[in-house]
C-alpha cells in the first residue's frame, strides 16, 4: 500500500490515507509529505477524492472502509489497482508463499542499473530505503504478487516466477489443494509466449503454455543453479549457472542459503529479460537485502542481532538455518511473535517443531492483524507444544529488562506483526553495553 501511495505521490498528485497505528514506516511517509491519520473518523477522508484504495488487511467493519464503499467514489482493492496499472506495460511478476520480497528486491536492484523499471516492492530494499523504484517513462513494471485473497490473479506477466506453494492462508483457500489452485490460475495468466521461473519440482502441481525455466539452489538439473559457495569472513561467495554461461565469484552480503537461492532466481529475471552477466554480478555484489530479511541489527565481536519477517515455519526454518550455517557454535535465543489466530491454529505443531531448533525461545502474544480471537488459540497453547526446556511467554514490554539479565551470544526476533518496533529499544541495549 506504501509503495502505490508513494506511486502516486511521485505522479503529482495529492495522497493520503489511513492506518491502524503509527510505525516507521508511517513516520517516512509523512516526511515525504503524504498525509496519514490514524483514528478511524469518515470526517478526516479528504472531501475531494478521485479514488480510493483499501487493502484486504482492512477489516470490513472499518467505518471509513464502509463510507467509501457506499460513496460511488472509485473504490479498488490494492491489487486491481496494480493490475491497471501493470495492464499495458511489459509486466515481471514474483509469487510464491516465501521468498518474493527478496526476488523481487534484487530483481529490481539488477534490472534498475540497465533498464527503465518502475517496481513495487513487498518490503524496504535498503540500498533505495524503499518500496518503490521509480521511473516516469518506464514501459517495464516488475510488481511482488500476492497470493492472498487471490489478489495475484489480476496480474498477466511477460515473466512470472513462483517461488513455493507450501500451504498458507487457509483461512482464504481452506486446504493445499485450492492454494495450488491459485497458483495454476496464476501461471495461466502469463501472456502469450512468456515465461514462467519456478522450482523443477513445483512443475509436479504447475501447469502452463507458458515458456518454463527451472532455478534451483545447487540442481545441475535446472536451467539456472549456483555452485561452488563458499564463506570468507561471514560473507557468503558463489556462482550462478545460466543457459549462457556462468557468474563466478559473486559475494553476497544478505546471509542464508535461501538469499542464494533467491539471487538465483533474481538472476534469471534479469537474465531473460537481456540483462548482461557483468551487470547481475556488480548489481548482486553491492546488494544490501531487504529490511526485516534476515537483516543484522547488531554485528560485532561480541553480540549478533538479527531481525526476521519469518512468520510461516518454513521461514523460520530458513532463517535459524542460516544462522547457524553462518555462526556455528554460537546458542542462538530467538523471539518470536505470531501473525493470525488462523496461522497459529493452523500450524501450531509445525511452529513447535521449527522453533525447538533454538537454543532459547521467547513468544509474544499473538498479533491479531485483521481477525479476532479464537477459543482456544494462543500463544500459551503454542508455548506448551514447544519440547525444549529453555521456553518462556513474555509481554513486549518485559522483553529488554529480561534480555538485559541473560548471556546472549545470537538473538533473532521473528514474526510479522508489530514486533518490529522493538527493534530499536533491543539495539540501544546492545549499544549501551
Amino acid at each position: 500500500m506504501s509503495a502505490l501511495a508513494r506511486y502516486f505521490y511521485r505522479q503529482g498528485y495529492n495522497v493520503s490515507g489511513y492506518d491502524k497505528t503509527p510505525s516507521p514506516l508511517t513516520d517516512k511517509l509523512m516526511d515525504e509529505g503524504i498525509r496519514v491519520h490514524f483514528e478511524d473518523n469518515i470526517s478526516l477522508i479528504p472531501k475531494d477524492l478521485s479514488m480510493a484504495v483499501y487493502t484486504p488487511a482492512v477489516p470490513k467493519e472499518n467505518a471509513e472502509y464502509q463510507f467509501l464503499e457506499k460513496s460511488g467514489i472509485l473504490f479498488l482493492k490494492r491489487s486491481q489497482l496494480l493490475g491497471l496499472l501493470a495492464k499495458n506495460k511489459t509486466t515481471f511478476a514474483v509469487a510464491g508463499t516465501h521468498g518474493k520480497t527478496s526476488i523481487t528486491a534484487a530483481a529490481a536492484y539488477i534490472l534498475q542499473k540497465e533498464t527503465m523499471i518502475t517496481a513495487f516492492i513487498g518490503g524496504i530494499l535498503t540500498n533505495n530505503n524503499s518500496n518503490l523504484i521509480y521511473n516516469k517513462l518506464s514501459d517495464i513494471i516488475l510488481v511482488e504478487a500476492d497470493e492472498y485473497d487471490r489478489s495475484f490473479l489480476t496480474l498477466s506477466p511477460d515473466i512470472a516466477v513462483i517461488t513455493a506453494v507450501d500451504a498458507d492462508h487457509l483461512d482464504i483457500y481452506e486446504d493445499k489443494k485450492g492454494l495450488i489452485k491459485s497458483f495454476n490460475d496464476f501461471a495461466n495468466n502469463i501472456k502469450k509466449n512468456g515465461t514462467l521461473i519456478t522450482k523443477k519440482a513445483l512443475l509436479d502441481h504447475i501447469q502452463t503454455e507458458a515458456n518454463v525455466r527451472t532455478y534451483d539452489i545447487k540442481s545441475a538439473n535446472s536451467d539456472y543453479y549456483s555452485e561452488n559457495i563458499h564463506i570468507k569472513n561471514g560473507r557468503q561467495y558463489f556462482d550462478i549457472v545460466t543457459p549462457s554461461g556462468i557468474i563466478e565469484k559473486i559475494p553476497l552480503a544478505v546471509g542464508g542459503l535461501h538469499n542464494i537461492e533467491n539471487a538465483v532466481a533474481a538472476a534469471a529475471i534479469a537474465d531473460i529479460a537481456g540483462v548482461n552477466h557483468q551487470t547481475i554480478k556488480h548489481q548482486l555484489t553491492s546488494y544490501k537485502g531487504v529490511k526485516r530479511r534476515f537483516e543484522y541489527i547488531v554485528r560485532t565481536k561480541n553480540h549478533i542481532y538479527i531481525d526476521d519477517y519469518a512468520h510461516h515455519p518454513q521461514e523460520i526454518n530458513a532463517c535459524i538455518a542460516s544462522a547457524k550455517m553462518l555462526h556455528p557454535d554460537k546458542k542462538i535465543c530467538g523471539i518470536f511473535q505470531p501473525h493470525l489466530y488462523s496461522r497459529t491454529r493452523d500450524f501450531a505443531d509445525e511452529f513447535a517443531k521449527s522453533l525447538e531448533e533454538l537454543d532459547h525461545i521467547i513468544l509474544l502474544d499473538i498479533y491479531p492483524a485483521r481477525e479476532l480471537p479464537i477459543e482456544g488459540i494462543s500463544s500459551e497453547m503454542l508455548l506448551k507444544k514447544i519440547n525444549k526446556p529453555e521456553k518462556m511467554l513474555l509481554k513486549k514490554e518485559e522483553i529488554v529488562p529480561y534480555l538485559k539479565s541473560i548471556n546472549l551470544e545470537i538473538l533473532i526476533t521473528m514474526g510479522a506483526g508489530d514486533i518490529d518496533r522493538l527493534v530499536n529499544d533491543i539495539k540501544k541495549m546492545f549499544d549501551n553495553e
